[in-house]
């Protein structure tokens, strides 16, 4: 549980304008969620807040009215921003043709103490973090507690570059707010991107705060940062990570999106068009937030995942965070959500997702004639007898996610033989044996660590929910339809339709497999066949 305590020396902002708006602005329901105070040369002024605005008095602002405050004020910046020194409010200007100021923006700057509970367990990770939102929702006071939080809490060495003195608030004194962080000041907002690159040379940060990184030069100064081991935590013009994909200057924020050419088989497969677009690069920012209120955050965890989701058509599934009256975060796990092309009425079963460079690329499984033999119960290892690749690979991938599987030398030991496509070609009598044993097979595309954790994935999933097909010579065609049927169901129920992947299923006669194709029908999803004569099997396409 946190509690929120708010501070904003509104006395010394109010102090600045007329005795009439002051009168005004004096009680503490007028003070209550201000946001910022209007003036317009010939008009009535207007105080601001979330909800709307009400007119302060009747009067028209005059010319004397604001020049009396700009004399106040002082200096205004190339920006057209000025401030309060030792505060967070800030002044800004609209000038006429002729640079004379006819309208002033008095935004009150808050601290607000607790925010930061929203994110909280984020900053531990020490990965680069993104926040978005509508002008208003409070981007900025957030940035400004998580550097307080890092610096004091943390005891991170953090470097906050204040491009308009709004984070850190005016005079060359930063405010409390930011803790001991340490603040760059910028002379002009063009010069944002080399302030940033001088930080990480002089002052050896750990993290560096940025605020509103808006141009192309800041977001490869940002990729620069990240690539040096300095982590990044920054606000960015957009409401949502749809707008940064769309955004040519912001995009490498989040990985970049480039044109790519597919080949027939490919955009076949892919039921897409030839040109694609796809990501990049990994992303500058790991993690992102949306900000849709005060009190209503949504977490993106793994940002390339979101990306490439959302690139596909699909919409991502946030974590969605919101902050109780008593201070509580209240978490919402992301969900499933199904995209435009999906059938409601088929509820996915999730599944581990494990890295993949090539989420498309189908896992390719073929076995023996005799196929898979009765699964063993969970508790028991897995014996993979590897044909072709490396059993260094195998055991990075056991280690890394600590499966049951054990690798093996002796086929008679086996439960399962694992194979590149060219492995068996070279070892056929190693193939003639596992279908004479009735050792299934399991071949895939090449040997690299991404491939290994999917099939040893499939197998622990078809063994520990018991997926098996029997010997024909032991349970006849009946049992090997139910076997097949119940194969195609759980690939469409739990990786087709839920990841988004093509699945190909274990070779079958052609009454079996005219069986899958019925049953994926159903599914209203689309199969083709492939293989040659004795090896033909089905493969699954998602939606």
């Amino acid at each position: 549980m946190t509690t929120e305590r708010i501070t904003d020396d509104l006395n010394r902002l109010v102090s600045l304008l007329p005795a009439e708006l002051q009168a005004s602005l004096a009680s503490p329901e007028s003070r209550d969620q201000l946001l910022e105070v209007v003036l317009d040369l010939g008009r009535v002024p207007e105080a601001r807040y979330s909800g709307g605005s009400t007119p302060l008095g009747s009067s028209t602002i005059t010319r004397a009215d604001l020049q009396a405050m700009v004399e106040r004020l002082g200096q205004f910046g190339s920006d057209n921003r000025a401030g309060i020194e030792r505060t967070l409010h800030r002044i800004s200007a609209i000038r006429n043709r002729r640079g004379e100021v006819v309208g002033l923006t008095c935004r009150v700057g808050r601290a607000v103490f607790g925010t930061v509970a929203m994110v909280r367990d984020l900053l531990d990770s020490g990965e680069s973090l993104l926040l978005m939102g509508r002008p208003g929702v409070g981007k900025t006071t957030a940035l400004r507690e998580i550097a307080r939080v890092l610096s004091d809490d943390l005891g991170k060495r953090v470097v906050v570059i204040d491009t308009s003195n709004e984070i850190a608030g005016d005079g060359d004194i930063p405010h409390p707010a930011i803790g001991r962080a340490r603040r760059m000041q910028v002379a002009r907002p063009e010069l944002q991107h080399h302030v940033m690159i001088e930080a990480v040379e002089n002052h050896m940060p750990e993290v560096i705060v940025i605020d509103e990184i808006g141009t192309e030069l800041e977001a490869r100064a940002a990729r620069t940062i990240a690539e040096r081991g300095v982590t990044l935590v920054a606000t960015a013009h957009g409401n949502a990570l749809s707008n940064l994909i769309k955004n040519p200057t912001l995009c490498d924020l989040i990985g970049g999106i480039e044109s790519v050419t597919l080949g027939d088989d490919e955009a076949r497969r892919r039921r897409s068009q030839k040109t694609v677009l796809e990501r990049a690069a990994e992303p500058t920012f790991s993690m992102a937030v949306e900000i849709h209120s005060r009190s209503c955050w949504a977490v993106y965890r793994e940002v390339g995942r979101a990306v490439d989701t959302l690139l596909r058509g699909h919409v991502p599934s946030p974590e969605e965070r919101k902050m109780a009256s008593d201070g509580r975060v209240l978490r919402v796990e992301p969900q499933v959500s199904p995209s435009p092309l999906r059938r409601p009425f088929l509820a996915p079963v999730p599944l581990p997702d494990p890295v993949d460079p090539n989420p498309h690329q189908p896992v390719e499984m073929r076995a023996a004639p005799s196929a898979l033999k009765e699964a063993q119960a969970p508790s028991t290892l897995l014996q993979v007898l590897c044909c072709g690749l490396s059993e260094q690979r195998l055991d990075e991938a056991v280690r890394r996610h600590d499966w049951a599987v054990q690798a093996v030398d002796d086929l008679v030991q086996a439960d399962v033989v694992l194979s590149v496509r060219q492995g068996l070609g070279r070892q056929p009598e190693l193939r003639r044996q596992a279908r004479d044993a009735g050792v299934p097979i399991l071949v895939i595309k090449s040997d690299t660590l991404p491939q290994v954790e999917r099939a040893l994935e499939r197998l622990l999933m078809r063994r520990d929910h018991g997926v098996s097909d029997r010997d024909s010579a032991d349970s006849g065609d009946q049992s090997d339809a139910s076997a097949a049927l119940e194969e195609c169901r759980r690939a469409v129920e739990q990786v087709v339709v839920p990841q988004g992947r093509p699945v190909e299923l274990l070779p079958r006669n052609d009454d079996v497999r005219q069986m899958q194709a019925e049953l994926v029908t159903r599914y209203r999803l689309r199969s083709d066949v492939y293989g040659t004569s004795g090896q033909r099997r089905l493969r699954v396409f998602p939606p």
